[in-house]
């Protein structure tokens, strides 16, 4: 995997931990609504951080491993 796609990765991951905090602090916000709504979008802010998790971890791993061989192909 290229540093593009690790950094593509990473950056993906920076913006699901952005929008779903934002989401996150819009629904804690919110009043009024059933109890199934609240239990919904929890679901969904949890999985979409999780999956956030992933990618960071790909794109950390991946962007290390793209450097690695960019330091032992130079030599």
């Amino acid at each position: 995997m290229t540093r593009k796609v690790a950094g593509f990765l990473l950056a993906v991951a920076v913006w699901n931990v952005a929008t779903y905090a934002n989401f996150t602090y819009n629904l804690a916000n919110t009043s009024g609504r059933p109890t199934g709504y609240y239990v919904a979008h929890a679901i969904l802010i949890v999985v979409n951080l999780a999956i956030a998790v992933v990618l960071a971890a790909l794109g950390v791993r991946a962007w290390r491993a793209a450097t690695a061989d960019d330091t032992s192909t130079a030599r």
